[in-house]
């Protein structure tokens, strides 16, 4: 499988977050600390939800944070946050969320490659649970298949 490279940096385990607002700012930050994107590709991953909803829940407790390529994004880039209590982020059957994935590319084809390698991983309906239940970012690169740490 194909994904981004999920360096330590983009790894945040436990995170607090009042709404889903401040739980994809999360994963932005974590995008930003990786080198993926600037910092306000965070900003535009909370503008596509506000314009299109809450489509990026994409499995139950599973929202996959991104928007399209842009002048922020400095190289393609993973980030994952477990989060320490649920939020909902008003999907109507896969709300609440426990595991924000964050995702950066530099191009449409990256984009489409990207999200169906997630898909394949989030196909077995337990991987959800054991990405929230992670202890550490070698774990959740194993529950993956992304190999290595390096960016």
């Amino acid at each position: 499988m194909n994904l981004p490279p999920l360096p330590d940096e983009a790894v945040v385990i436990g995170a607090h977050a009042a709404d889903w607002r401040s739980a994809v700012r999360e994963a932005g930050r974590a995008l930003t600390r990786s080198g993926a994107t600037r910092s306000d590709y965070a900003d535009r991953m909370i503008a596509v939800i506000e314009e299109f909803g809450a489509y990026v829940v994409i499995a139950p407790g599973l929202a996959l944070a991104h928007a399209r390529p842009g002048r922020d994004v400095l190289r393609e880039g993973l980030a994952v946050v477990t989060l320490a209590e649920p939020v909902a982020f008003g999907h109507p059957h896969n709300d609440p969320v426990r595991v924000v994935v964050g995702l950066a590319v530099a191009n449409a084809e990256e984009h489409v490659a990207s999200v169906a390698n997630l898909a394949n991983v989030f196909n077995d309906a337990g991987a959800v649970g054991r990405l929230a239940h992670a202890r550490d970012a070698t774990e959740i690169r194993g529950l993956l298949g992304i190999e290595g740490g390096a960016a």
